[in-house]
């Protein structure tokens, strides 16, 4: 009998060890000297310890507490006293800032104290983006710094500056690195709300229960771990609230969004209370708000009422002229961060700049030439071809490989009006390829093959096969 209350001890030790490690908030129990005696795998999670550098250890050993606070475990010990939602900043043993909203409560048995359990909740990661985005209050751009002379740019250049005019809101609609951050921050600099506050969220780097606490604040006590927290339209009243990646944001949220660009108050999370907000805001998207409103990711009416102003910020592929002026505003720019001399790009860099898609756009441009930068040796002035990244080169020979389409149309146009079998008709296409490689290449046999992916003697027997002379 002794021995199956062992072992039914034993069984329900590990089941509340097992409880306690697989539980979504932190438990951290002390006996009456201050020394741990319970410290579940939550808890380390979230003071990034390890088991053992806590375990039977008085916690005053181990954490350290701002002059102005004290360790609620031990305030239980010293008080017999329960608290609940009380938010603690500490430090843990490497000096790593901690913050959590604690409910600590003393444990007695026979009316005497026999020690202390915390349970906590983490609330670090909400604190470094209140604090983040709190120093988000200026921004840099404006105007002035966006470059190009393309009429394409231009023009775009000319309608965000009649939107500083106005508190209205802006959608500005742009491929990734297009640069659509520059044109909020000159439209904020440039407007009469240039002395309030500048603040940036990219909505898709949070989930939608943290993005929404972030917008707009909590109150004390709206759920376990809720704190007064004003949230991104307080802290930007008076100025401007970049909202990035708008169409990430779930349908719920975006109607709550709503009421406030239509209302201009905001409700805490928690809170019955309503706050004025003079806040504009502009959102970026990098998609055709058209094809997100059809594909349900973006609320109809919200579209409406965001875009008032829409702006639509070209991509680099139809403003190719800007190229030389991006490039020599770059090469100059890590010129003077790399302490390099660089002078420009060699005719061969120059043409494949030209002939690039730039799918990255002109973020992508910057990249490339950073990355060339890093590589080049002393005393070398132009960045080669050889200095490109792999990425970019390998892109620009997949590139060659393909047939311009303006080759298949005119092979079509000339034997599309023969009805031939198949093989015959690739057989007439291949040797029509093979030549305009060829061509392209003042008939050089080894350019040829590597860019038909082939070794030298396959062009060969092909050449022979397809009776093409080349004078090698």
């Amino acid at each position: 009998m002794m021995e199956k209350s062992k072992n039914d001890l034993l069984f329900l030790t590990k089941m509340y060890k097992r409880i306690l490690d697989e539980i979504d908030v932190g438990v951290h129990a002390v006996d009456d000297t201050g020394k741990t005696i319970i410290y579940n795998k939550k808890m380390m999670q979230m003071e990034a310890m390890d088991f053992q550098d806590v375990m039977d250890k008085n916690l005053l050993d181990v954490f350290m507490f701002k002059d102005d606070q004290s360790s609620t475990l031990v305030k239980a010990l010293q008080e017999g006293k329960e608290t609940n939602n009380v938010k603690q900043t500490y430090f843990n043993n490497k000096g790593r800032e901690i913050t959590t909203i604690n409910n600590t409560i003393p444990i007695y048995s026979e009316n005497k104290l026999h020690g202390a359990v915390e349970i906590a909740n983490d609330v670090t990661k909400l604190e470094r983006l209140i604090k983040g985005n709190m120093n988000k209050g200026s921004s840099k751009y404006t105007f002035d710094n966006i470059i190009g002379n393309s009429a394409a740019i231009q023009e775009v250049i000319e309608s965000a500056k009649r939107a500083t005019r106005t508190s209205s809101y802006v959608l500005i609609v742009g491929d990734t690195g297009t640069g659509k951050e520059l044109f909020a921050q000159s439209i904020h600099n440039g407007s009469g709300r240039l002395s309030g506050p500048f603040i940036s969220q990219n909505c898709a780097a949070l989930p939608d229960n943290l993005i929404e606490s972030l917008l707009f604040g909590t109150k004390r006590g709206a759920f376990t771990g809720a704190v007064d927290t004003p949230g991104l339209f307080e802290q930007a009243n008076g100025g401007t609230l970049l909202l990035d990646e708008i169409n990430s944001l779930n349908l719920n949220l975006q109607a709550k969004l709503l009421r406030v660009l239509q209302e201009k108050t905001i409700k805490r999370i928690g809170d019955t209370k309503e706050t004025s907000v003079d806040v504009r805001v502009i959102a970026n998207m990098n998609e055709d708000p058209i094809d997100a409103v059809a594909n349900n990711r973006m609320r109809k009416d919200l579209y409406y009422r965001l875009g008032v102003v829409t702006i639509f910020v070209p991509p680099l592929k139809d403003r190719k002229e800007d190229i030389p002026l991006l490039v020599e505003h770059f090469i100059e720019k890590y010129n003077e961060r790399f302490q390099m001399r660089v002078k420009g790009l060699s005719e061969e860099v120059k043409l494949s700049f030209f002939e690039y898609d730039w799918h990255g756009n002109v973020r992508e441009l910057e990249h490339i030439i950073e990355a060339a930068m890093n590589i080049m040796m002393d005393g070398e002035d132009l960045i080669m071809y050889r200095h490109l990244p792999y990425q970019y080169r390998n892109k620009m020979q997949m590139k060659e490989r393909m047939m311009p389409l303006s080759t298949v149309e005119t092979f079509m146009k000339d034997n599309g009006d023969v009805t031939v079998p198949l093989k015959e008709q690739m057989e007439v296409f291949e040797k029509t390829y093979v030549e305009h490689v060829l061509k392209k290449n003042d008939f050089n046999i080894s350019k040829t093959a590597k860019l038909l992916g082939l070794s030298r003697q396959s062009l060969q027997y092909r050449l022979k096969k397809l009776n093409l002379e080349v004078n090698t």
